[in-house]
């Protein structure tokens, strides 16, 4: 099927300036280095630095790319029409009451940003009282920002007077600060470098927001009077640890502010009473390696979610507001291995968590008042269930989401006393969506090492399982994220083209616990990858699909995924989707420059210091273990202002590939000029891309 693509183009051609790096009495040389602009921090505020000689490589590759899919064209805008008619054109959010108003986000026919509004609503019933006010209208500020526009927060004061928001138009996630009226006109704060997130005090002035520092990490908290463009920001917190990131929130109950400075195993919170803003933070226990922890206030106490003492899946243990260190946590909710408590939230009665048992999620609901319980779960085989919060503390409902492969996700308002539950929204499917015409199915794979790994499968109701089926399968495997078994409209393009798609639920997630997560990441990484190819290969053994008829797909560290599966049995796969991918892991974690890199050590491990974490890197780098093979076809995405995965690692990473190719599978290299790590920001806009990954998976292994 690759005869749709144009194979006869000539690609690019990748000049070699080889740089050698000594490291730990190790030496590597790599020919593609110079695709880094030295000047990058300044190119990701301003694109028009970059260095003209990567420029003209990067528009060179664009063209190739471009030409070789220009045969897919009628293909991905009938994907695009599809997926695009499954999304509801004036789509809205569930109103989340807070005191006199409900709040949602609504978009009108053709909007890509859409509006926010609030509507009155009477306190006792919650039912609206009036027509719906807008508050802000994102489409219309979108207009004035053609490339790019994303819109990272908009967050209401307590007194329901003022929107503050903040606003990113490169892709590089600064973002700058605007406040306004409810019923009034936005004016710029002189706040630029927002992180995104923003959160008042009680006072209804005091505005509290992180920035990043010039290497693109989030370092440091300040606070102004956000309506006084005299006032000086007052820095509130500063990380003087560059492998910590900080963000700042607020707690359950809105009574603090709270600072969280944390990397991927260790945690440390300050707090601030929201009725004194100005004040200086207090630690609420000091980090300690390993260690994490959450702060949920209720009824004169903290309960804290975390792995100390060994709480492997984490417990839930408490603390007086008013001492809190780590010698005054006591015991609550004890832990229970192999049940994970994934998260929680209190409000003025009840206590509420979310766990993962054997790859499924339930809610548990404890009344604080007498320590009842009881919990939410579903039938389904496999399904999505999330907490969606609220801006009530004082109230009896809570509200959460559910949704499966095959259903669509429901949104519900669940009375945490009367255990009353009321379906809120269905997710509709405009051009139809009927569940009996799918079967979803969990199985589990044996892994090499006799590990049983879950996979999550849809396809079509009737499938033959003679091995005829193509099958995209998609992973991530990192940081312990965790991809749910929730409904996915852009996916049915490929099902019902007769796709099987699989997610495999691999180690480096916490699917079956945090367990799970830890026996994939640093000396055991290799696990993520081993489970991957060996869930290509059962399901290929199981008639799902045939070796060279299967998509990897994957973004991100997800991307690293794919990578590294392809170096290690490139014939399993009859192509390769890898949207901005991590995939040059020795080099990046030995610049400790990049935003990244040390917050991540303790993910990959640090190969400046470590030698075994060297030596670890170095056996599944993708970038590092290309090997003179025939690679099958292969689409690679990047962002030129991307500040998470660097647009250099894709860009050198075809060139190897390319260089090291024996078959003739076109390597093709798209990199958006004008956007980040997410991509394109609109609605639509981001769906295009989906639609081109897509037509390139059918294209190379066809479908009906």
């Amino acid at each position: 099927m690759t005869a749709i693509l144009k194979t006869d183009l000539t690609p690019p051609a990748t000049p070699k300036r080889p740089v050698k790096t000594e490291q730990l009495g190790y030496s590597r040389t790599d020919n593609y280095a110079w695709m880094k602009d030295e000047n990058w921090q300044a190119m990701m505020a301003d694109t028009s630095k970059l260095d003209a000689d990567i420029r003209a490589h990067l528009e060179v590759e664009n063209s190739y790319s471009a030409g070789a899919m220009e045969n897919l064209t009628p293909l991905k805008d009938a994907i695009f029409e599809e997926m695009k008619g499954r999304m509801k054109s004036d789509a809205s959010s569930v109103p989340s009451p807070d005191g006199a108003f409900a709040y949602n986000h609504r978009y009108r026919i053709g909007d890509q940003h859409g509006l926010y509004e609030r509507v009155a609503i009477n306190p006792i019933t919650k039912s609206p009282i009036g027509e719906p006010q807008t508050i802000l209208d994102a489409e219309a500020l979108s207009k004035n920002h053609p490339a790019y526009f994303d819109l990272g927060a908009a967050a209401h004061s307590d007194n329901q007077m003022w929107l503050a928001y903040s606003v990113d138009v490169t892709g590089a996630e600064n973002y700058e600060v605007f406040v306004k009226p409810m019923d009034g006109q936005a004016v710029a704060t002189g706040i630029t470098k927002s992180a995104g997130g923003l959160q008042w005090a009680r006072d209804n002035a005091t505005m509290f927001w992180v920035e990043r520092d010039e290497n693109q990490r989030p370092y440091a908290v300040f606070a102004k009077n956000i309506h006084d463009s005299n006032d000086t920001p007052r820095l509130i917190y500063k990380e003087t640890d560059p492998g910590f990131f900080v963000s700042v929130s607020e707690t359950d109950s809105g009574n603090f502010i709270q600072i969280s400075a944390h990397n991927h195993t260790t945690s440390e919170i300050w707090l601030i009473a929201s009725d004194t803003p100005l004040a200086a933070p207090k630690c609420v226990s000091k980090r300690q390696a390993g260690i994490e922890y959450s702060l949920h206030d209720q009824g004169g106490y903290f309960y804290i979610l975390t792995n100390a003492h060994g709480a492997t899946d984490f417990s839930i243990m408490r603390a007086p507001i008013g001492d809190t260190g780590f010698q005054n946590w006591e015991e609550y909710i004890p832990h229970s291995s192999g049940t994970l408590i994934i998260g929680i939230e209190t409000y003025q009665h009840f206590l509420v968590r979310l766990v993962r048992e054997n790859a499924l999620p339930r809610i548990i609901i404890r009344d604080m008042r007498n320590g009842a319980e009881h919990d939410i779960a579903f039938d389904e085989a496999a399904y999505g269930l999330g907490l969606m919060g609220g801006y009530e503390y004082e109230t009896l409902w809570m509200r959460f989401a559910y949704s499966s492969p095959t259903t669509p996700r429901q949104t519900f308002d669940y009375n945490m006393e009367t255990r009353e539950r009321v379906l809120r929204q269905t997710q509709e499917v405009p051009s139809g969506h009927e569940p009996s015409d799918y079967q979803c199915e969990r199985i589990h794979i044996t892994a090499r090492d006799g590990e049983k790994v879950p996979v999550t499968l849809l396809y079509k109701a009737g499938l033959v399982k003679d091995g005829s089926a193509p099958l995209l399968l998609y992973g991530y495997g990192s940081y312990g994220i965790t991809i749910p078994a929730g409904f996915r409209t852009s996916i049915l393009s490929l099902v019902d083209r007769g796709f099987v798609y699989a997610i495999g639920h691999i180690r480096g997630g916490m699917s079956k616990g945090y367990q799970w997560y830890l026996d994939g990441k640093l000396e055991k990484k290799e696990n993520t990858f081993n489970d991957f190819v060996d869930a290509g290969r059962a399901l290929a053994k199981a008639g799902y699909s045939a070796r060279g008829k299967i998509i990897a797909h994957g973004g991100s560290a997800g991307g690293l995924l794919v990578g590294a599966a392809l170096n290690q049995d490139p014939a399993l796969f009859g192509g390769v989707i890898a949207a901005v991918p991590f995939v040059d892991v020795l080099n990046t974690m030995s610049d400790d420059t990049l935003p990244l890199t040390p917050p991540e050590w303790p993910e990959w491990g640090n190969p400046l210091t470590d030698e075994q974490a060297y030596q670890n890197i170095v056996r599944y780098s993708p970038y590092d273990n290309i090997a003179q093979t025939a690679y099958p076809p292969t689409l690679i995405t990047g962002g030129l202002t991307d500040p998470r995965v660097t647009y250099w690692e894709p860009v050198k990473w075809a060139a190897k590939l390319r260089e090291y190719q024996t078959g003739h599978a076109p390597i093709l290299l798209k990199i958006n000029m004008d956007a980040g790590h997410q991509g394109e920001s609109g609605r639509y806009d981001s769906l295009k891309e989906t639609a081109l990954e897509y037509a390139f998976a059918v294209a190379v292994v066809g479908g009906e």
